[in-house]
């Protein structure tokens, strides 16, 4: 499945358009990932905990959009965005969504 931010794709031509898709993934972070991100935040530092969770969401999103592509039959999405944001009445989820066009291409 190709999946793209760019509306076209290089040497292949979109013949239909099989509609929007979208992958969404909200996830819990725990204590001990707040704790390491906390000293992170005191001493300076990456906070590898939080960058793995983040990655871990971000591909479960794009896996579940072209999932869902796959399923209107198509062979990639162009236009694809991503978004993030936090909820939880204290900022402890993280939600990852990502959206874009389904395409069937010759």
């Amino acid at each position: 499945m190709i999946i793209t931010t760019t509306n076209t794709i290089e040497n292949r031509q979109i013949t239909a358009y099989q509609g929007i898709v979208f992958g969404e993934v909200i996830t819990g972070i725990n204590v001990f990932k707040d704790l390491g991100a906390g000293l992170r935040n005191v001493f300076g530092g990456r906070s590898k905990g939080y960058e793995d969770e983040l990655l871990r969401a971000r591909e479960e999103a794009l896996q579940e959009m072209a999932s869902r592509a796959e399923g209107l039959g198509a062979d990639a999405v162009v236009g694809m965005k991503m978004d993030y944001e936090v909820l939880g009445s204290d900022n402890g989820m993280l939600m990852v969504t990502c959206s874009g066009t389904a395409v069937k291409l010759s």
